[in-house]
């Protein structure tokens, strides 16, 4: 209250009321709710904080043990002793193998040398090996189909037959202690059947042959995948930070890249064996030997299924559990992973159907001599050896993730099939023939390794199992669909060159104008966390301090205020 003096213009304030025991009191009450009140909200926030650090221990209880030299290089002698059964085992000496189980060999030239549509001179040997494959004798029912077609039958027999039986193991892979015995029971039964393939010379035998190691081969890709999941997080760990996720992507590409590397040595030498025994007067007893060796090749690899002891840390913890039966799914949560998929399938179709449709080509219609078709398949198969670990550095200067190295395969992809579209009426010479091996077998040396690297990067630690054996399935099922459309069209790259170029070119536009990333992935999986998850406690309650501290500082001005 205030009265002012017209005479003077001053302002005359009252007094102010001396406080009272009641005021004294009531402001005392006021002060000790708000005192608990922040009291209260203190503790709120220490018990979130609990919790956060709670989480966070979930995942880093559990001491990652950083992997040994002789577990990298044994996960990279797998890949030796099992990437050729799909690339060369399948796809070349099994439809060689069939082609010779007939008693009568197709109608043959009269002369020692054939001359084709092109008015190529070829041999009568490799006319003959040529319609051997390409001529429909095997008859069932009406129909009548080459071995070529019957290979891939068998192999789609083997899909079938891997289905249910990855959606049984993936569960064993991830939550089970007996994976390794499964898988090498699997890989073993694989191996056991390339040895009698040619105990009974007809083709009837030879469809579950090829169906027990397409399934074999799914079971111990998906083992095998899933080792390099439970690998990167020894190296970095379970949970990083954002700033360390290119050392993730860094260790996961070196390990990928030199494993694929050693997968394309062990395709050159089976395709070097197949042509040295192809050499041999008696072809049927030639290439079941190239069969045999293939079999003991493939066995050996499994010593990395048994020495490879690493639990997988947050899925043990549920090993007594019960799964539930839509485990098997549950990539589909997840749709970085799903999406990734599709990368999949396309870059393994596309590199079947051109590596398919390319042989038959050069083979049947350029009538291109064996000692050049050697030279091919060297090409193919050995020159990723040495360029794919020199992409390692150079992914590493410009940062590149798995997306960005599919896209660039697949652009590869899209140059070997375009060209060959292009100059399908063309005599290609064997320079340019071998130019174009040498740029597609980069292109699925990157491809390969990549795709998986993408996925491993979408997996949940303790669901890498299930998510390795998705890859597995979708790559053979790729390279299925690929063989088949490249030996459809036999003598004519119109089908195969031009569904290898669409597939690329859609597997280009997926990655690009999708929502499909290394990160992204990592981040929903788990693997990355966000900045306000990877606070420590000490941070924590130091920035608790300084809110408590301006708390106090703005309380200590207001009672200022009021003196």
């Amino acid at each position: 209250m205030s009265e002012e003096n017209t005479e003077t213009n001053e302002v005359v304030t009252a007094p102010r009321r001396p406080r009272s025991m009641e005021d004294d009191e009531s402001g005392h009450s006021v002060d000790v709710k708000a005192m608990e009140d922040d009291e209260s909200r203190r503790s709120m926030d220490v018990k979130a904080m609990d919790t956060s650090e709670a989480e966070t221990e979930d995942y880093e209880e559990y001491e990652e043990d950083k992997p040994t030299r002789g577990e990298v290089m044994g996960w990279c002698f797998y890949e030796l002793s099992s990437y050729f059964t799909h690339t060369v085992l399948i796809t070349v000496v099994f439809p060689l193998i069939i082609s010779q189980t007939f008693s009568k060999p197709p109608p043959e030239p009269a002369r020692g040398w054939y001359k084709n549509v092109r008015g190529l001179d070829c041999t009568k040997k490799e006319t003959t090996l040529f319609e051997a494959l390409t001529y429909a004798r095997i008859n069932v029912g009406d129909l009548s189909f080459s071995p070529l077609e019957w290979t891939s039958i068998s192999w789609f027999s083997g899909l079938i037959l891997a289905g249910p039986l990855l959606a049984y193991i993936s569960i064993h892979l991830d939550h089970r202690q007996n994976s390794q015995l499964i898988t090498a029971i699997a890989t073993a039964i694989g191996a056991i059947f390339c040895l009698p393939a040619g105990i009974i010379k007809t083709p009837w035998i030879i469809p579950p042959y090829i169906a027990a190691i397409v399934a074999s081969n799914t079971v111990g890709s998906a083992f095998h995948n899933r080792h390099l999941g439970l690998m990167v997080r020894g190296f970095v760990g379970a949970t990083i930070r954002k700033l360390h996720f290119p050392n993730r992507q860094a260790i996961s590409s070196w390990l990928s890249l030199y494993a694929t590397a050693g997968g394309c040595l062990g395709a050159a030498a089976i395709a070097s064996f197949t042509y040295y025994m192809l050499r041999n007067p008696e072809g049927f007893i030639s290439l079941w030997v190239v069969s045999i060796f293939s079999g003991i090749l493939w066995f050996v690899g499994i010593a990395h299924i048994l020495t490879a002891v690493r639990s997988n840390g947050i899925g043990s913890s549920v090993t007594n559990c019960r799964i539930s039966s839509k485990y098997f799914i549950s990539i589909f949560n997840y749709p970085h992973a799903a999406g990734s998929l599709v990368g999949v399938f396309l870059s393994s179709f596309s590199t079947m159907s051109i590596f398919t449709g390319a042989v038959l080509y050069i083979v049947g219609q350029l009538c291109t001599p064996p000692q050049d078709i050697l030279f091919t398949w060297l090409t193919y198969f050995f020159f990723p050896v040495l360029a794919l670990p020199l992409l390692h550095p150079v992914q590493k200067v410009i940062q590149s993730d798995a997306v960005k190295m599919q896209i660039f395969g697949f652009l590869l992809s899209t140059l070997t099939s375009g060209m060959g579209f292009y100059y399908r009426k063309e005599n290609w010479h064997n320079n340019h023939v071998l130019v174009l091996a040498a740029a597609q077998s980069i292109a699925s040396g990157v491809l390969h390794a990549h795709s998986r690297i993408l996925l491993m990067d979408c997996a949940p630690a303790g669901k890498e199992g299930v998510f390795a054996a998705w890859f597995a399935w979708v790559r053979m099922l790729g390279a299925f669909v690929g063989f088949a459309m490249g030996s459809s069209g036999v003598g004519n790259v119109n089908r195969s060159f031009g569904a290898a170029f669409v597939a690329a070119v859609i597997g280009i536009v997926a990655l690009i104008f999708s929502n499909i990333s290394s990160y992204g992935g990592a981040v929903a999986a788990g693997h990355v966390r966000k900045r306000r998850e990877t606070e420590s406690p000490v941070r924590g309650s130091k920035d608790l301090a300084k809110v408590e501290g301006k708390e106090d500082l703005e309380g200590t001005q207001d009672r200022s205020m009021e003196v």
